[in-house]
């Protein structure tokens, strides 16, 4: 019974980070502004690799028992990584393109600037 339940929540998190994935796609060629595409791609990095690997972690842990304990810590430390990485370097990023003054829509009110960074 708990190894259905692990089978079942590993592909749930499959197809939810599949779907998140086209999701970030889509926002990637939709939205206007260059911040807002930065935004859809962590999403989609988020959304389309973490998610799946803690199931990916969930469906060796069901189908290997205890033998697949080694690839499930394995695909829970990539996907720690990836979360942990993603964010800082999409950050690193905006705040680049925003140094460089890279914006297709005018701002209303620039509190960078105000401040000095």
């Amino acid at each position: 019974m708990v190894t259905e339940i692990f089978l079942f929540i590993g592909i749930f998190l499959l197809v939810l980070g599949g779907a998140l994935s086209i999701i970030g796609s889509i926002g990637l060629l939709r939205f206007p502004s260059y911040f807002l595409r930065i935004h859809a791609a962590t999403v989609s990095v988020i959304g389309g690799s973490v998610i799946p690997l803690i199931g990916v972690a969930f469906l060796s842990y069901g189908v290997h028992g205890n033998d697949g304990v080694v690839t499930s810590l394995g695909a829970i430390g990539t996907a720690v990584f990836i979360a942990l990485t993603a964010p800082v370097s999409s950050h690193a990023i905006a705040k680049a393109a925003s140094k460089m003054k890279i914006s297709r829509q005018p701002l209303e009110h620039d509190h960078m600037e105000e401040d000095g960074r």
